[in-house]
């Protein structure tokens, strides 16, 4: 009953408004009460934790995303793709999708895609008739391309606490990644033509009149980050690590020689911001992984998977049951607490059934973008509605319908169709 308890401190916690690494404080002293654990052992093991060349990707792509916001990238990218979708119905709100997964192949984030392509063309996708909650969840949704697509912080965290490869991870994600941003791109389209005037064309310019070649040659420099990037780490030229460090470098470059948005100002702040995201991050990583030992010493993990193993031994049902599970405890908990506390709980269990620890990663990234978005935390969703200057009152229905719809039928065919997750990483030789 004490993880049962310790869960739901965490998540009582976070309701009422405690910093996310202040709850995991909270829950890691009543476990040590409640276990009566030497905390002088126990703080030396989560230093040891930390102490990992992977983890030194997470700064780094974190400050590669900051770089690029303040850098004029994501301005560049929607033109670019803007030119892509213009004289479709629906063009403007699949260039909003496209720009989203492109940026997310560059920074890793979601909040970083939100905050970037949002500000910008929040305001142009209302002028032309979408509703502004539409937009906001469209936002919202588009925005974890970033988890799904490589590179993805979120997989560099899952990595390091279930100690599986990155690479490995990064590829796992990339086939769901696309089925998402296609997904949502037929969801717009067919969206659009209920609420889009017939007589106008599908997408009205963002960026100013020019050429389609002018546009393509400004957003070239963009573009070719997630090429350098992803090339080098599954072309063996640098690990993900050295990746991040090099994607730092070329943003830096870019912002400053190329599109020459990117002021000392900027790159202060840049800095900043990163090291401030980077610092709530490790804090959560700290008091997770001595959580984690607490709960893998009290052989909690072995006793979940007793305890569903007394349900049923049904795969498929087992399988189901994970899902649900994980969906549940993203609607109340932000992406980082659920893949550093509760992925790792259910890893024993998912190698019982024999599912490999990479594609369980993927089913994690996939059960993150629905509770992400979905009431009542829904982090990111609450995000893109303060940038669509909208209530989420009017965000929750698309938001819903976008999950139900695209989301939830992508994640159960990762679940049950492993090949989607594995067949990239064993192409590559990641596995």
């Amino acid at each position: 009953m004490e993880p049962v308890f310790a869960i739901l401190i965490l998540i009582a916690l976070m309701v009422f408004g405690v910093p996310v690494a202040w709850s995991f404080a909270g829950v890691l002293m009543f476990l040590i009460y409640v276990y009566d654990v030497g905390t002088s052992t126990l703080l030396l093991q989560g230093f040891r934790s930390l102490n990992s060349v992977v983890l030194l990707a997470l700064p780094l792509f974190v400050l590669a995303g900051y770089l690029m916001q303040s850098g004029g990238v994501a301005r560049r990218l929607i033109g670019f793709m803007e030119l892509m979708v213009r004289g479709r119905k629906g063009g403007l709100g699949a260039a909003l999708v496209l720009s989203s997964g492109v940026f997310g192949a560059i920074s890793g984030t979601a909040t970083a895609a939100v905050a970037s392509i949002g500000t910008i063309m929040a305001d142009p996708l209302a002028q032309r008739g979408y509703p502004r909650g539409y937009t906001s969840a469209l936002l919202g949704l588009s925005s974890l391309l970033g988890i799904l697509i490589p590179p993805s912080l979120t997989m560099i965290l899952f990595g390091v606490v279930t100690r599986q490869s990155i690479t490995a991870l990064f590829a796992a994600t990339l086939v769901p990644g696309i089925l998402l941003l296609l997904g949502l791109i037929l969801f717009n389209r067919f969206m659009a033509k209920r609420f889009l005037p017939d007589d106008l064309p599908a997408a009205a310019a963002i960026t100013k009149p020019e050429s389609g070649g002018r546009i393509f040659g400004k957003a070239l420099p963009a573009l070719s980050m997630p090429v350098i990037i992803l090339g080098g780490i599954y072309g063996g030229v640098f690990t993900p690590t050295e990746a991040a460090a090099v994607a730092c470098v070329v943003a830096i470059f870019i912002g400053f020689f190329i599109y020459r948005d990117l002021s000392l100002r900027g790159l202060w702040d840049s800095f900043v911001d990163a090291g401030q995201t980077t610092g709530t991050i490790i804090f959560i990583l700290l008091f997770s992984f001595m959580i984690g030992r607490v709960m893998v010493a009290e052989g909690v993990p072995q006793d979940l998977t007793r305890a569903v193993a007394a349900l049923t031994e049904n795969r498929i049902l087992v399988l189901l049951l994970v899902n649900a599970f994980l969906i549940f405890v993203g609607m109340i908990m932000d992406d980082l607490s659920v893949t550093v506390v509760i992925a790792p709980l259910f890893m024993p269990l998912m190698q019982d059934v024999g599912v490999d620890p990479v594609h369980f990663g993927s089913i994690v990234a996939c059960s993150v973008v629905i509770g992400a978005n979905s009431p009542p935390v829904a982090p990111i969703l609450y995000m893109a509605c303060r940038i669509g200057k909208v209530s989420i009152h009017h965000a929750v229905t698309p938001a819903l319908q976008m999950i139900f719809f695209v989301a939830l039928p992508i994640m159960i065919a990762v679940t049950f169709i492993p090949a989607l997750s594995l067949a990239v990483p064993r192409l590559l030789g990641a596995l």
